[in-house]
């Protein structure tokens, strides 16, 4: 190719790419898999959306049902007690019977479930998507709004403080937002913007606490994608790097705690999927990265240039 015949730089193929050579399916089957979580038994725990329930995969390809959920059960992470807390987006609105979104708990043990949080300052949850652990106990996560036919409920950010269940919106309005994740310092909050394919950083200033900055301050912005793609669920490497689950296109989009450096990772040929949703990191090295793919309903296993960053809690 020469100069001349290259893309311009918006162009979607100017994005460097690699193919993920050792990919292979671990389980399928699936309606909507999302919230992967590795245990630290060599197990992953993930939702499906659609079908409404907590899966558990073990290192054999078994497939246990842990609870059946009502609404559509989106991103997972386990709290300081070893239980699974769960973004629900209530389902989808086309569907009919949504009332909201909420917050659960899962006992792993027994499968019982429990609403953490389902409103803020008596509004409603709309659409709760993805979740983390700080390490303090209190987890931040992401309400990306909801569709109801002609009209749309803009999304935000919550955090709920160690010991509570009262949920407490720290940045609105915010576009679409999805996946989160915290820089493995602990300084820096990051959240991907699904309409926009654009992925955003606030400083941490404390549980619960970020530093001022304005809906649209352009320091918020890490990057963004160009052509037809959107964002989904995200997972931090132990560098830094920020792995987001890339839809359409279909692949993971890694990308530099700076956004100076983007690179797009395939699955191979035989196993493309253009609804890649999310990525976790397990193994006893964190180098195993587990991909939910929805288009073809599967957990993926790879193993993953550099290791994931360790999360605040883990069972």
């Amino acid at each position: 190719m020469t100069p001349t015949d290259r893309p311009p730089p918006w162009h979607p193929d100017s994005v460097p790419t690699r193919v993920i050579d050792d990919a292979r399916v671990i389980a399928e089957g699936f309606e909507f898999p999302e919230g992967p979580v590795a245990l630290d038994d060599g197990s992953v725990l993930f939702t499906d959306i659609d079908a409404a329930t907590v899966v558990r995969v073990d290192g054999d390809g078994a497939v246990e049902v842990v609870t059946e959920c009502d609404g559509g059960p989106n991103g997972a992470a386990v709290g300081p007690d070893g239980a699974l807390y769960v973004c629900n987006n209530g389902g989808r609105y086309a569907r009919g019977g949504y009332t909201g979104g909420w917050v659960e708990r899962v006992d792993l043990a027994t499968g019982e479930r429990d609403v953490v949080a389902d409103s803020c300052e008596g509004r409603r949850l709309s659409g709760p998507n993805d979740i983390v652990f700080d390490a303090a106990g209190g987890f931040w996560f992401t309400d990306t709004g909801k569709v109801r036919g002609r009209e749309r409920d803009l999304g935000s950010v919550y955090y709920v403080p160690a010991g509570s269940d009262v949920p407490v919106e720290v940045i609105h309005p915010a576009e679409s937002p999805n996946g989160i994740g915290i820089s493995p310092d602990g300084s820096t909050l990051y959240f991907a913007e699904t309409a926009t394919a654009r992925l955003r950083r606030r400083e941490i200033a404390g549980p619960g606490e970020l530093a001022p900055a304005e809906p649209r301050d352009p320091t918020t912005l890490v990057c963004g994608l160009p052509g037809d793609q959107l964002f989904d669920s995200l997972a931090v490497t132990a560098a830094g790097t920020i792995c987001i689950g890339t839809l359409l296109r279909g692949c993971v989009t890694e990308v530099s705690a700076d956004g100076e450096q983007v690179v797009q990772h395939w699955l191979p040929p035989a196993l493309h999927d253009r609804m890649v949703t999310n990525i976790c990191f397990g193994g006893a090295d964190l180098r195993t990265a587990y991909i939910t793919v929805a288009e073809t309903g599967r957990l993926i296993a790879c193993t993953w240039p550099t290791p994931g960053a360790p999360l605040a809690f883990g069972a």
